[in-house]
């Protein structure tokens, strides 16, 4: 099995996680209870990666992070290189492609939270942001860590988004998924087989995470 693989995998997974829960966590709050005109042509930018085909995705982000645009130019001088084909760049693609699988569980466990008790935390404080920390994030605990495991287990499984703007080089942005689709090219199904069922595995125990604390919540 490649070792390489596994390890850029999760390494792709664990940051991209973290940086959308940092960015889900506002976000998500502001679709719940924001009052702006525009909120649903926010949302369903949110969302648009669900219906989008990945390769689509991924060329509109090459030409985006490529040194031929303003935001590539720009990128490609904070990091001393252009991001495309390059492990940031990875992050940068995964990060939109699995933005809907942190946003939109932490967006319903907001909207799930009584009005009574947000109302209460509002007339006891009105820091919104300490109102945040203790109160509704202990609530939506849940919510974060369904946000968690969907988009980790997510950025694991791509493919389309991975291919496109990273391209499958061995040790830089070489995921599993890439990794697969090497093998079957080359006719190792027994690698491939193995690789598959890795990725099998991962992909039910989140799904078994997921619903047994549902099931433990009652739910």
């Amino acid at each position: 099995m490649d070792q390489q693989a596994i390890f850029l995998t999760l390494r792709l997974a664990s940051i991209t996680t973290l940086i959308l829960l940092v960015i889900a966590v506002p976000l998500g709050y502001w679709l719940a209870y924001g009052e702006a005109r525009w909120k649903s042509m926010v949302e369903a930018a949110v969302a648009l990666p669900l219906v989008l085909p990945p390769t689509v995705l991924g060329f509109y982000l090459l030409v985006l992070l490529g040194p031929r645009t303003a935001p590539g130019r720009m990128l490609a001088g904070v990091f001393g290189h252009p991001l495309a084909f390059s492990f940031a760049g990875l992050v940068v693609g995964s990060v939109v492609f699995s933005l809907p699988f942190a946003v939109q569980p932490i967006t319903s466990g907001f909207r799930s939270v009584d009005p009574e008790i947000r109302e209460a935390a509002e007339l006891l404080s009105p820091d919104r942001g300490r109102i945040l920390a203790r109160v509704l994030l202990p609530l939506i605990r849940p919510f974060l860590l369904t946000a968690a495991v969907l988009t980790f287990t997510h950025t694991v499984g791509e493919f389309g988004v991975v291919l496109m703007i990273g391209g499958g080089i061995p040790g830089v942005t070489r995921t599993l998924s890439i990794s697969i689709y090497d093998q079957v090219q080359d006719f190792a199904y027994v690698q491939a087989n193995h690789t598959a069922l890795l990725l099998v595995s991962l992909s039910f125990l989140a799904l078994l995470i997921i619903y047994g604390r549902r099931e433990r919540a009652g739910v």
